[in-house]
């Protein structure tokens, strides 16, 4: 990956979790604790894989493809 998508990352994980905290302390609205929720869980997902979130659905849609 490049810097640049690196430092975009390391940002969107920060937000997401102030984000949730500011929600579960009734700072924010829920909406705002959904989105860095989903946010956490890709991020989450794309550790324990060792693969971009976006590779599921690529590899979702070929899978559907094969059986067309």
């Amino acid at each position: 990956m490049t810097e640049q998508t690196d430092s975009v990352k390391n940002v969107l994980d920060t937000v997401a979790v102030f984000t949730t905290l500011g929600t579960f302390l009734d700072l924010l609205t829920p909406v705002f604790g959904l989105i860095g929720a989903v946010v956490g869980v890709m991020r989450i997902y794309e550790m324990a894989t060792g693969k971009e979130f976006s590779a599921l659905w690529r590899k979702k849609k070929a899978d559907d493809a094969e059986h067309e």
